[in-house]
């Protein structure tokens, strides 16, 4: 018997499966015993910012499917950024590089109201089929058009559709960048490992249970439909929340413009962030949330040495 990707799984060797397993895998835990300004939790709201490209991507030429996109960025971040502005608090938005040329006022809006802008791929592409070239073609080009249209070199990314390639930290690496947030390994940030070795990027950790698009997406030619009514999702995300407050841990939670600034569905984010605040939240921005766990690991580390 050979080993190797042309055999079936059940007959590779153990290298190889090893060898796939240990690829990308979660290191040190950078789980801080106190947040800031004495909060007892951390609160990372982001947006996925896709508007046009989730047609884009596949090639699609649905003028419906198009418009819906451009409801995200002509009513749902206007309406979101409203929000987070009356309730003081900094989000992080992830913005595919086409997005952002289609729509380049509304980053620029972003960061001017003190948010921060996150990479999420070129059109909204599928790294893990993509050649290993290409892909990093892509998430340099991206990396470079987001900085062109916000004036910002952001450092922080999530691929779209959480979607992770052989290559994806490899590159992210020698990118430079301080944080993926696209993995579920952990519900506190951590070390990603490459290979087995630490390699400087750290993880927040994201998970379908904090996402509204699992809850509510719609495909008419698909069999995706929304199954659960607006005060059941806010039940699980403030269920999320409690036990993250419980554990002086972190709540993560990823949203989309298009589909959660609905008028029926917008109320979940007031009120969770109402009832996050009742609660003693720290709310920052993925960055901020990454840069306070990394001090806070090398500080324990300092004083355990």
């Amino acid at each position: 018997m050979t080993s190797g990707t042309a055999d079936e799984p059940w007959q590779w060797e153990q290298a190889e499966w090893r060898g796939r397993v240990n690829r990308v895998r979660a290191g040190r835990r950078l789980a801080p015993t106190s947040w800031p300004d004495g909060k007892r939790f951390a609160v990372g709201i982001s947006f996925d910012s896709d508007h046009e490209t989730n047609e884009l991507r596949d090639g699609g030429n649905s003028i419906s499917r198009l418009s819906w996109g451009e409801y995200g960025a002509r009513v749902g971040v206007p309406r979101i950024l409203e929000l987070l502005a009356r309730r003081g608090v900094p989000a992080s938005f992830y913005v595919p590089a086409v997005a952002a040329l289609l729509h380049p006022e509304e980053q620029r809006r972003v960061v001017a109201e003190g948010h921060e802008i996150g990479l999420h791929g070129w059109i909204h592409e599928r790294n893990s089929v993509l050649p290993e070239a290409a892909e990093r073609d892509l998430m340099m080009r991206s990396a470079d058009t987001i900085e062109a249209v916000c004036g910002v070199r952001a450092i922080g990314i999530r691929t779209p559709s959480w979607d992770f390639g052989p290559g994806t930290l490899r590159t992210i690496r020698d990118m430079g960048l301080a944080y993926d947030s696209s993995l579920m390994a952990d519900e506190d940030c951590y070390e990603l490992l490459l290979d087995g070795e630490e390699c400087g990027v750290a993880e927040l950790p994201v998970e379908w249970i904090r996402d509204d698009a699992p809850y509510f997406l719609m495909d008419r030619f698909g069999s995706a439909r929304p199954h659960l009514a607006p005060a059941d999702v806010f039940d699980i995300f403030r269920r999320e929340l409690d036990a993250a407050c419980e554990a002086g841990g972190l709540f993560q939670l990823t949203l989309h413009p298009h589909i959660i600034a609905a008028r029926s569905r917008i109320w979940i984010l007031d009120e969770l962030l109402g009832h996050a605040e009742e609660r003693g939240a720290w709310f920052a921005t993925h960055r901020d949330i990454v840069a306070h766990a990394r001090a806070a690991g090398a500080d324990a580390g300092a004083k355990s040495a």
